[in-house]
C-alpha cells in the first residue's frame, strides 16, 4: 500500500539556498549547488536529507546522523559527523521553520477540506454579504448579514461567521470555528473549533441571584495572530477585548472579556486569563498558567508553566510559582522545602511501615 502524503512538496532546495536564508557562508569547498530534496530528523535524516540541532538532548543523535547537512547551533557543530555538512547558525530552528514553509507551503495554515476554490454547494452565504474575489467557502459554512472577507481567505467547513463581522484578506479559519461580534485583520489563523466574540462571563452576584450583565463589546485581533484549537476568546462587556498583531495562542486557551493582550505575545495551552486582563507586548506564558482579573503583565515578562499571578508583574521579569514571586524567591522556598522534608524523625518511617519498636 502506497504511504499517502499529507503534505506534498512544492519544491527541493539548493545547500546555497539555505545558506543564503541563514546568512551565513558555506564551509570552504562545499558545492552550493547540492540539492537537498528532504527534511527529516536526525535520527531518520538520509543523504540528501536537511536536519537541525539546537539542544544538548540531541547530542547523541546528532554524532550518529547521516543527514546530507544540518543546522547546527555552533556549541554542537563539533559533534557533526564527517559525512554530513555542518551549517552553523545561532537560529539553527528558525532557519529549519523558513525551509520547511517553503518545501511544503500547505502545511502553514488551515487548508480547504474540499477542495474549494470559490463559495461551494452546500454553504450558506447571506446576500448581504461582502466577499471578495478569491474567497474559499467550504461545505455547511454560514456567512451572516453584513459580514465581509477578504481577499485570500478561507472559510472552513460548518464554520459560523456572524453579523457584521469583518474579516481581512488571506486569513484562514478552520472547520467548526465560530467568530461573532469581531473585527479580524489580515493573515489571521484560527484553528478548527476556535470560539471568538461570544458573552463574556458577568454577573452580578447577590442573595436574590445572580443577574446577567450584557456584554455589549466587541473582540478585536489584530494582524499575524494565530489561535489554536479549541480556545474561546469572549467579547468585551463595556470595551473591546483586543489581541494584538502577532501574538501566538497555543491550543485550549481561555481569554476573558475585556482583556487586552499586546503584540508578539506567546500563550501556551490551557493558560486562562480573568476578565480585564492587560498583558503588555512581548510577554510568554507558560502552560496552564492562570491569571487573576484586573492586573497587569509588563512588558517582556515571562510566567513559568502552572503558575498563578495574583498582582501586577514588573515589565521583563521572570516569575513563577503560586503566586507567581520572581524566580529566583521562588527556587529559595522550593529549596528551603526540600530541605525542611529531609529532616524527618528517622523514626517515622519505621512507622509509616506499620512497624513499631514493640513488633
Amino acid at each position: 500500500m502506497t504511504e499517502t502524503s499529507f503534505f506534498p512538496q512544492a519544491q527541493v532546495l539548493r545547500l546555497g539556498q539555505v545558506a543564503e536564508m541563514a546568512n551565513i557562508a558555506l564551509p570552504d569547498g562545499v558545492d552550493g549547488e547540492f540539492l537537498l530534496k528532504g527534511v527529516a530528523p536526525l535520527e531518520s535524516a538520509g543523504p540528501n536529507d536537511l536536519a537541525y540541532m539546537d539542544n544538548a538532548a540531541y547530542g547523541g543523535a546528532l554524532s550518529a546522523t547521516r543527514a546530507g547537512a544540518c543546522l547546527v547551533a555552533p556549541r554542537f557543530a563539533a559533534k557533526v559527523p564527517p559525512g554530513t555538512i555542518a551549517l552553523k547558525t545561532p537560529q539553527a530552528y528558525r532557519v529549519f521553520a523558513q525551509v520547511l514553509g517553503v518545501m511544503f507551503p500547505t502545511a502553514l495554515r488551515p487548508e480547504t477540506s474540499f477542495g474549494a476554490t470559490g463559495v461551494s454547494p452546500g454553504s450558506f452565504v447571506h446576500p448581504s454579504a461582502r466577499l471578495e474575489h478569491g474567497v474559499k467557502v467550504d461545505p455547511g459554512a454560514v456567512i451572516g448579514p453584513y459580514a465581509e472577507i477578504g481577499a485570500g481567505t478561507l472559510i472552513g467547513a460548518h464554520t459560523v461567521i456572524g453579523p457584521h463581522v469583518k474579516i481581512g484578506r488571506d486569513c484562514s479559519i478552520g472547520p467548526q470555528a465560530t467568530v461573532s461580534h469581531a473585527f479580524i485583520g489580515n493573515r489571521v489563523i484560527l484553528h478548527p473549533g476556535v470560539r471568538i466574540g461570544q458573552d463574556g462571563f458577568g454577573f452580578a452576584m447577590g442573595p436574590q441571584g445572580h443577574l446577567k450583565v450584557p456584554q455589549v463589546g466587541r473582540v478585536i485581533i489584530q494582524d499575524d495572530v494565530e489561535i489554536g484549537s479549541n480556545s474561546t476568546v469572549d467579547r468585551g462587556a463595556s470595551r473591546d477585548t483586543v489581541i494584538g498583531e502577532g501574538t501566538k495562542i497555543d491550543n485550549l486557551v481561555q481569554i476573558g472579556h475585556n482583556v487586552v493582550i499586546g503584540r508578539h505575545c506567546v500563550i501556551v495551552a490551557q493558560v486562562g486569563i480573568a476578565g480585564s486582563t492587560t498583558i503588555e507586548d512581548f510577554v510568554a506564558l507558560g502552560g496552564k498558567v492562570a491569571v487573576k482579573g484586573h492586573v497587569r503583565i509588563g512588558m517582556g515578562a515571562q510566567i513559568a508553566a502552572t503558575s498563578g499571578v495574583n498582582g501586577d508583574v514588573p515589565p521583563g521579569a521572570r516569575w513563577g510559582g503560586s503566586p507567581a514571586r520572581p524566580m529566583r524567591e521562588w527556587f529559595r522556598e522550593i529549596t528551603a522545602l526540600k530541605k525542611l522534608a529531609s529532616r524527618g524523625n528517622p523514626g517515622d518511617s519505621a512507622k509509616d511501615d506499620g512497624m513499631s519498636s514493640e513488633a
